[in-house]
């Protein structure tokens, strides 16, 4: 039992930031009892449950689009959050208010003390909030719950959904490999821990290696797959605020689709969530439904996804190699790698491939200058470290400046004509756009 017992919203959130973040994991049978204890909320609710190393949060908001535009009452689980920690429990697109966040936030609390006293162990930060989620949508009885997983998939809390209506893989590739495995086709195994016995799973089939594995596990569990290749779509545009592709079926081949973000690796985010709701809502040909998907989707706003903050100054959560290739594809084709040098603006946690993201960057990204800095996380890696590591990769400027507010003056003074882009880990997204927010970044820069 803590010293003392919450008694409001603040005192809520400062007690579940204590609980253990990457450390304290349970194996499912916990979170399953732990479920049981609050009564299996949301038991009632269709499950799509989401997993992947790459576009998984992406997936997820466009799903949860179309299923609003449809008129259905959707939850939605996420993970991390960048600034408030209510994001990460969304009701219709919203974030839930700290009203209802604390409601749920006593019953959950009660359960997880329970349990502690009898010795069974708290649950730890995520699996927390994944309580707190599941109570959510349980009260505000939504029809559809959306599941993103957290770490892996097989072992992950969101696991515990015996009977999910669906099961969606996106984008693997390596990432965690102190816990998920060395190879793309163990962590892809890991990913595909979330099929379940005859439950549809639409998948990325972009790498063969990790699709070689999910073929293999739906096909032991007798899942039905829909693969989906590159050859689904085709981008007709890019540009720095969106990019539009055409879908490549009979139906939708000359029809264009629009994402507000230029970040090429969306057609592939979308092209999945529009297949899976195909099945879900057993949707045919029919122009005024495609319409509205085709709406709903040119109006998701997906945080920290190539999203511009500022003028010329962009955010993307890309923090693994994978993702750095997607971002350099991007610049390619947007032409901001040749004629606008960009300034890249980096930190990164030490429990990430960092070194490997640093040498992808550099290879495959023109910048005009490196500016690396540091997250306030413990597990921040020393900007200084992270210098060396740019100078061996490049013999650009590399710019040096552990604290944030100097690293982006010194960005905007490097930058020229071109966009500076601030990438490399999550933190440093919600950092940066927590300055901006602040109107800190216009006032000083």
């Amino acid at each position: 039992m803590p010293e003392k017992i919450p008694v409001d919203y603040k005192g809520a959130v400062e007690y579940i930031e204590e609980l253990p973040k990457f450390t304290g994991k349970h194996p499912l049978a916990h979170t399953m009892e732990f479920m049981e204890r609050l009564g299996n909320p949301a038991s009632q609710c269709q499950v799509i449950h989401v997993a992947g190393t790459n576009g998984k949060g992406s997936v997820c908001a466009y799903i949860q689009a179309i299923l609003c535009a449809e008129g259905k009452s959707c939850g939605f689980f996420t993970s991390p959050h960048l600034i408030s920690i209510n994001e990460r429990i969304q009701i219709d697109r919203q974030p839930i208010n700290d009203h209802l966040f604390f409601e749920v936030f006593q019953k959950v609390f009660g359960v997880a003390h329970e349990m502690e006293q009898e010795g069974l162990g708290h649950p730890s930060y995520f699996e927390f909030l994944y309580g707190m989620g599941m109570e959510t949508f349980s009260r505000c009885k939504v029809e559809y719950v959306i599941l993103e997983t957290g770490l892996g998939g097989r072992l992950d809390a969101t696991n515990s959904v015996k009977d999910p209506l669906l099961t969606v893989i996106t984008s693997v590739s390596l990432d965690h490999t102190d816990i998920l495995g060395d190879t793309v086709a163990e962590i892809a195994y890991e990913k595909a821990g979330i099929i379940k016995p005859g439950v549809p799973v639409f998948f990325d089939g972009s790498n063969e290696e990790a699709a070689k594995v999910i073929r293999k596990e739906a096909k032991k569990k007798a899942a039905p797959c829909r693969e989906i290749s590159k050859n689904a779509y085709e981008i007709r545009e890019v540009h720095r605020n969106y990019i539009a592709f055409s879908r490549q079926n009979a139906y939708d081949k000359d029809v264009m689709w629009r994402v507000p973000n230029c970040g090429c690796y969306q057609a592939m985010n979308v092209e999945i969530a529009v297949e899976a709701m195909e099945y879900v809502l057993q949707a045919g040909a029919d122009s005024r439904r495609q319409k509205r998907w085709i709406n709903a989707v040119a109006a998701v706003r997906w945080e920290g996804r190539m999203e511009e903050v500022e003028e010329h100054l962009m955010v993307d959560g890309a923090h693994n190699p994978g993702a750095m290739e997607a971002f350099a594809e991007t610049l390619r084709m947007l032409g901001q790698d040749q004629a606008e040098e960009p300034v890249i603006l980096f930190s990164a946690v030490a429990d990430k491939k960092y070194e490997k993201m640093i040498e992808c960057l550099c290879r495959n990204v023109r910048a005009r200058a490196y500016i690396v800095t540091e997250i306030t996380d413990k597990r921040r890696v020393p900007a200084d470290e992270l210098g060396c590591i740019f100078g061996k990769y490049t013999d650009r400027k590399v710019i040096v400046c552990a604290d944030l507010a100097d690293a982006l003056q010194r960005a905007f003074e490097e930058r020229g004509e071109g966009n500076i882009y601030c990438l490399g880990s999550l933190y440093l997204v919600g950092m940066v756009k927590k300055l901006a927010a602040g109107g800190q970044i216009h006032a000083e820069f």
